[in-house]
């Protein structure tokens, strides 16, 4: 387990949604420094937090962000697309995207940050996933969510050895840009950042920040054809 207080934190995709709110509540418990990414140049005027630009598909740019963030105990893989689409008809160059940014820039981040995280002590990393991590029928973006699951139990068994924490946190609708279209019931950001905190506060490897998500992942023993989304009951991240 990590206790935020006092820890140098990262949070990509920090400048809004789930990452801004994962900023606000690493700061309410305590962190002493937070470096909050997103793709395009930005501000923020607290003085415990930098902003720093990265393009989580570039490998120079996440090293140049570990190079700036040498000090990170704690990171919160946050960044992540949504490219609607079938996985047939839709647009190839979408499903590349989706997969570059969810699944190998997830990767990129581990690898650059996982000897800065043993050079400190260890600290932890957290994954964000989704409740589509397993449910069919959201196309690339599901697919890389699932993939992004895979990843990181792997990498807990990998980082482990550094003592470092791994956590993958998964939820359903958030009320964020992402979803803003979508007709369905959502979450506050700042109630799933919290939930997430929490698990990493209380040395969590999982963390199902709703009701949807513990649900589904309670089913993943049953038929592999009742694990589908429909959007009219089913949440996503």
């Amino acid at each position: 387990m990590v206790a935020i207080a006092g820890k140098v934190v990262v949070v990509t995709g920090g400048r809004r949604g789930l990452g801004a709110a994962l900023v606000d509540e690493v700061l309410a418990r305590g962190a002493r420094r937070v470096y909050s990414t997103a793709r395009s140049p930005f501000t923020d005027t607290r003085p415990e937090v930098e902003a720093v630009g990265l393009e989580v598909t570039s490998p120079e740019s996440v090293a140049a962000l570990a190079r700036t963030a040498p000090d990170a105990q704690v990171v919160f893989n946050n960044a992540g697309i949504l490219r609607p689409g079938p996985l047939l008809t839709g647009e190839f160059p979408d499903v590349v995207a989706t997969f570059d940014v969810n699944v190998f820039g997830v990767l990129r981040v581990a690898r650059a940050f996982a000897p800065v995280l043993a050079a400190n002590g260890g600290g932890a990393l957290v994954n964000m996933h989704s409740v589509l991590s397993w449910l069919a029928g959201s196309g690339a973006y599901g697919g890389s969510k699932a993939a992004a699951w895979s990843l990181t139990n792997s990498l807990r068994l990998e980082l482990g050895r550094q003592n470092t924490q791994v956590v993958g946190a998964h939820a359903g609708f958030i009320d964020t840009e992402m979803v803003s279209a979508l007709d369905q019931p959502k979450a506050t950001p700042a109630e799933i950042a919290a939930r997430i905190a929490d698990g990493v506060e209380a040395g969590a490897t999982e963390v199902l920040a709703d009701d949807i998500t513990v649900t589904t992942k309670a089913a993943l023993s049953g038929p592999v054809e009742r694990l589908a989304f429909t959007p009219a009951r089913t949440p996503a991240r």
